[in-house]
């Protein structure tokens, strides 16, 4: 069995779009709605990677697994240290460390690029994601009520904070 974390690549946007439209069917941790397409997961990857930010896929025996990115906070200049995170994992392979693993590596590519905080988003609620983000040092800082519909339901979205190195000049 080989395993490796490494780069996005415009190739993995199929087996990425199979992996998250699991998550956009079935369940309530991403607000999305409609499935995304290969093409349109290829976009994505195009316009955050050229923007310096991380997109990382954690694959086994050539086949993507499980990614995890970054992405920005908010658009204004004095937010350019702050990104917000997500990891998905294939729902078969959950819980075997993969989404630790990318989000060990995550981090620490953030951390070496000058980036100083990451935001992660909760769907609440999901104990899973939260011991996960809490075992790397996020802290929560927020909680917003009833901000997403989907189901035909409400639901709230936690807000953790995890501080990496200060900043250097980006």
């Amino acid at each position: 069995m080989t395993t490796m974390i490494r780069d996005v690549t415009a190739q993995d946007a199929g087996e990425i779009a199979a992996i998250y439209n699991h998550y956009i069917e079935h369940t309530t941790i991403t607000f999305e709605e409609n499935c995304l397409s290969a093409s349109e997961i290829s976009v994505r990857i195009r316009d955050l990677c050229s923007r310096d930010y991380p997109w990382l896929v954690y694959e086994l025996d050539g086949r993507v697994i499980g990614y995890a990115y970054a992405t920005p906070w908010r658009t204004r200049s004095a937010y350019r240290f702050t990104v917000e995170s997500a990891v998905y994992v294939d729902y078969q392979r959950v819980r075997e460390g993969i989404g630790g693993q990318l989000y060990d590596a995550l981090f620490r590519q953030l951390a070496e690029t000058g980036f100083k905080t990451v935001l992660g988003l909760i769907a609440l609620p999901n104990e899973q994601s939260v011991r996960m983000h809490q075992s790397f040092g996020f802290l929560p800082v927020g909680h917003h009520h009833e901000v997403g519909f989907k189901f035909e339901q409400w639901i709230d979205v936690g807000v953790w904070q995890l501080r990496l190195s200060p900043p250097t000049s980006r």
